[in-house]
């Protein structure tokens, strides 16, 4: 079962990508092979109609869905901007989606934020369920939301509260033992 997994986030230090990291370790933990992206991979102009009319889908927008379509399933964790999802995130999204078929449907995600507000991004995932679910992927029930994430992380990226750390462990394995069932049930079919 192969996982994609990435923090939409642009930022070289972003609290995303550690968590993102150690959820990563988990799944792999649990028995998953995970694809690590960096979001700048997806780079991408705005989504224009006229752009794609006439060119297509930029090269990021083609990397995402390649690695969309060669996974199982996606992780990802994303910043929370004014309450809601990152302006990237949504843009690389609307790209992907343009792809037919569209490469989310019938695959199954986990979202994660990390955040320094006391709420830990979880309103700008609950924003980002609506376009990925439109589109046909499974979000996993459980979204894990981290919250005064600028004082969880030790100097080596690792949580430093239990509770935060067994959540996570939790969240993560809980995933992918139903995405294991998912492949398996899929594979039966």
């Amino acid at each position: 079962m192969n996982i994609l997994a990435f923090a939409a986030s642009l930022r070289r230090e972003s609290q995303n990508k550690k968590l993102l990291n150690l959820a990563v370790e988990i799944a792999r933990d649990a028995g998953a092979t995970v694809d690590v992206a960096d979001f700048h991979e997806f780079e991408m102009p705005l989504y224009n109609g006229d752009i794609e009319a006439e060119y297509g889908l930029p090269p990021g927008a083609q990397e995402l869905v390649r690695r969309i379509t060669a996974a199982d399933g996606i992780m990802i964790a994303a910043p929370e901007y004014n309450y809601s999802i990152s302006g990237a995130l949504k843009n690389a999204i609307d790209w992907a989606s343009r792809a037919k078929p569209t490469p989310f449907r019938g695959r199954h995600g986990l979202l994660m934020a990390a955040s320094t507000s006391v709420v830990g991004g979880i309103r700008g995932l609950w924003q980002l369920r609506i376009p990925l679910e439109g589109n046909g992927l499974l979000i996993y029930p459980d979204m894990y939301a981290l919250s005064s994430a600028q004082k969880a992380f030790d100097e080596h990226g690792r949580l430093t509260d239990p509770p935060h750390i067994t959540r996570l462990e939790t969240t993560v394995r809980g995933y992918v033992s139903m995405a294991k069932a998912l492949h398996a049930a899929a594979a039966s079919a």
